[in-house]
């Protein structure tokens, strides 16, 4: 081996010693710096404030519109739909008590219904046997209302066609008319059959 590559035995004396030194004055720096942060720290000390967020509040604005009217709204809303459900109500019609006609027939129903429990037979007729048929033609309004009345046909004898009558003024009034009947006034022929049976009664007309 050649022994001038080799390091004499006064370097590596030197060379340990310098690395030793180098060693102890790390350290020492680093102690130095540690002791010198704490020192600072405590002559100030360093509070951490956490500070509260900021809360921002937007305001949307809008062009200014008109005050709206509840009641009149509802009222209009109210009116709206009220046209919109009711039939169209118009004109008028004739009937009588034995129609055969779909929008009618229900409706006949109930007043002669009504008419026969007002309808009687006049005393004074049935002593004397008196027999007759009297026709009468009346007008009713939407409501069920008696609107008029005529005697169209007369039975011959007073008391009956007024008992006929009678009995229609005491019926009224009717109920109204059902959502089949779309006219405004209903013009209603009723005949009153006067005819006495072996128990005295008169005979649906």
């Amino acid at each position: 081996m050649d022994q001038k590559a080799m390091p004499q035995q006064g370097e590596l004396v030197t060379y340990s010693r310098n690395r030793k030194l180098m060693r102890a004055c790390l350290i020492t720096s680093f102690a130095l710096h540690v002791v010198g942060l704490l020192t600072i720290n405590r002559a100030f000390p360093i509070h951490w404030v956490m500070k509260p967020l900021k809360v921002y509040h937007v305001d949307l604005i809008r062009p200014p519109v008109k005050d709206l009217d509840l009641e009149k709204d509802q009222q209009g809303l109210a009116h709206l739909s009220e046209s919109t459900n009711k039939p169209v109500i118009a004109g008028e019609d004739t009937i009588s008590l034995d129609t055969t006609d779909k929008r009618y027939v229900s409706y006949a129903k109930i007043i002669k219904e009504a008419l026969m429990n007002e309808w009687q037979y006049p005393a004074m007729a049935k002593d004397n046997l008196i027999e007759g048929q009297a026709l009468v033609l009346f007008t009713l309004t939407r409501d069920g209302c008696l609107k008029e009345m005529k005697l169209m046909q007369s039975s011959g004898f007073t008391v009956l066609d007024n008992e006929a009558m009678r009995a229609i003024r005491a019926a009224a009034p009717f109920p109204a008319f059902p959502g089949s009947v779309t006219v405004a006034r209903l013009h209603i022929k009723a005949s009153f059959d006067y005819r006495l049976t072996g128990g005295g009664q008169p005979v649906t007309p």
